[in-house]
């Protein structure tokens, strides 16, 4: 059973940085792609990044791109999330999520396996 961890987030002030960790186990073979997705009350979760695990090639949401850097550690099995510049509209549980053969990044239904969140607070 592929299990995801994530871990890194917290209260920040806007314009601050955060490094979100994504941690990979329970498949002896690596994942197609990673992505990061998000969610705040009352709103649908949202695309935010994504990582072909072996070409390294990456998709951004519009509201991040330049901000946001995901990455990849294929010894750690480990996705990275760099997040800079910091904006309170990033607030949100942060969720990522694997899949192990070709769909389209910003589809949640890609994914088969998703981690349990982490939190990101950014006060202005």
């Amino acid at each position: 059973q592929v299990q995801l961890v994530e871990s890194g987030g917290g209260l920040v002030q806007a314009g601050d940085s955060l490094r979100l960790s994504c941690g990979i186990s329970g498949r002896t073979f690596s994942p197609y792609r990673v992505g990061w997705f998000r969610q705040t009350p009352g709103k649908e979760r949202e695309f935010v990044a994504a990582i072909d695990w072996s070409s390294s090639s990456t998709d951004y949401s519009a509201s991040v791109e330049g901000r946001f850097t995901i990455s990849r550690d294929n010894g750690e099995f480990t996705a990275y999330l760099q997040m800079n510049s910091l904006k309170p509209d990033d607030t949100a549980i942060y969720y990522c999520a694997v899949a192990f053969s070709w769909g389209i990044p910003q589809r949640q239904s890609t994914y088969n396996y998703w981690g349990q969140g982490t939190q990101v607070a950014v006060s202005s």
